[in-house]
C-alpha cells in the first residue's frame, strides 16, 4: 500500500491548483481501487466522495459547481503509479546482489 503521506500530499497539490486557478473543489469522484489505497488519506480531506466503478485507481476532484461546464473545474489523479513505483523499490531492496 502507498504511503497515506504521499497520496495525501497529492491530493492536497491538486486542491490547491484548483484554488489558486479561482476553482472551489467540494467533490471526488473515485474508483473503488483508488479509495481502496487512499482510505486513510481520504479521511483527512474535506470532499464530498463519489464511488465510481470506472474510475479504477484514478480519482476526479473538481468544482461541482463548474464540472463538465470549463475544462479547469477538475484534475484527474491516480494511485497506480505510485503503487507501481513501491512494488519496484521492494523488488530492488530484495534482490540478492
Amino acid at each position: 500500500m502507498p504511503p497515506m503521506s504521499e497520496i495525501l500530499e497529492v491530493i492536497e497539490r491538486i486542491i490547491g491548483e484548483l484554488r489558486s486557478e479561482g476553482m472551489n473543489p467540494n467533490i471526488m469522484l473515485a474508483g473503488p481501487q483508488f479509495i481502496e489505497y487512499s482510505k486513510d488519506a481520504l479521511k483527512q480531506i474535506n470532499l464530498k466522495i463519489y464511488r465510481i466503478e470506472e474510475l479504477g485507481y484514478d480519482a476526479v476532484i473538481a468544482d461541482s459547481n463548474y464540472l463538465g461546464q470549463i475544462k479547469k473545474a477538475s484534475r484527474r489523479v491516480s494511485v497506480e503509479p505510485i503503487i507501481e513505483e513501491k512494488e519496484v523499490w521492494n523488488e530492488i531492496k530484495n534482490l540478492d546482489v
